[in-house]
């Protein structure tokens, strides 16, 4: 599994508004992971191919709709997890967009931060199979770290681990407190789930690094999300 070095890691991505355009992966040789629209680098790899149509009438970019039933049921079975809180997590993440970025960071169907995508050695985080297998995998690490409570675990999903920790409590985040209440809403199912003896010991489940994310915009509209402190002038999240 690929490790982050704190301060190493920088995010480069060009936001898509009004027109599709492909998205290339490459690692520079400061080993920098990079992902962007215009791939300057030799070795940059596209993980996403703009073959997605715009609205005329309201001007964004119109994602496909597709069924990834097949790939949810694949990775719920693999994983001990019922597939309609899959459903759920990813109804509410992307509204089932495989290429949904948020503004944040957070990429594909179940919205893995850089951090966490890298982590989980998911290397396009735009293929449907390789993000929900990630978002499967931490979700499931959640869940067993929280002693199976759904709640705290989709909590920690959306706000983080370290900050559900604190307070063993969902918390009083806005935002978190209407992302759970929401996957709940949809998944209509127990939450409070059966645990393995060795608390998030699972050998197919890994707990990924987490760090803050700082959000630069240079004047040219490129958008960059780095760990890196030296841009502390800017948002954390």
């Amino acid at each position: 599994m690929v490790r982050i070095i704190p301060g190493a890691f920088l995010i480069v991505f060009m936001l898509v508004t009004s027109s599709a355009a492909d998205i290339y992966r490459y690692v520079d040789d400061n080993g920098v992971i990079c992902y962007t629209d215009a791939p300057l680098n030799k070795k940059a790899v596209r993980v996403v191919r703009s073959d997605i149509s715009t609205s005329p009438k309201e001007g964004k970019t119109a994602a496909p709709e597709k069924d990834f039933s097949r790939i949810v049921e694949d990775k719920a079975n693999k994983y001990d997890l019922d597939p309609s809180l899959l459903h759920a997590v990813i109804k509410t993440e992307s509204n089932g967009n495989p290429r949904a970025v948020s503004r944040k960071g957070a990429m594909g169907l179940m919205q893995l931060m850089p951090t966490t995508a890298d982590d989980l050695d998911v290397r396009n985080p735009f293929d449907p199979e390789e993000n929900i297998d990630g978002g499967t995998r931490y979700l499931k690490y959640l869940i067993e770290k929280f002693g199976g409570d759904l709640t705290l675990a989709l909590a920690a999903y959306n706000a983080g681990p370290k900050t559900v920790e604190r307070t063993r409590s969902v918390p009083q985040i806005p935002e978190t407190k209407q992302y759970v209440k929401r996957v709940l809403s949809l998944y209509k199912g127990k939450t409070v789930l059966p645990v393995s003896s060795a608390q998030g010991s699972a050998s197919t489940v890994a707990a990924p690094v987490v760090e803050s994310i700082y959000r630069i915009v240079k004047e040219d509209g490129t958008v960059l999300f780095t760990n890196s402190p030296f841009y502390k002038k800017n948002p954390r999240f």
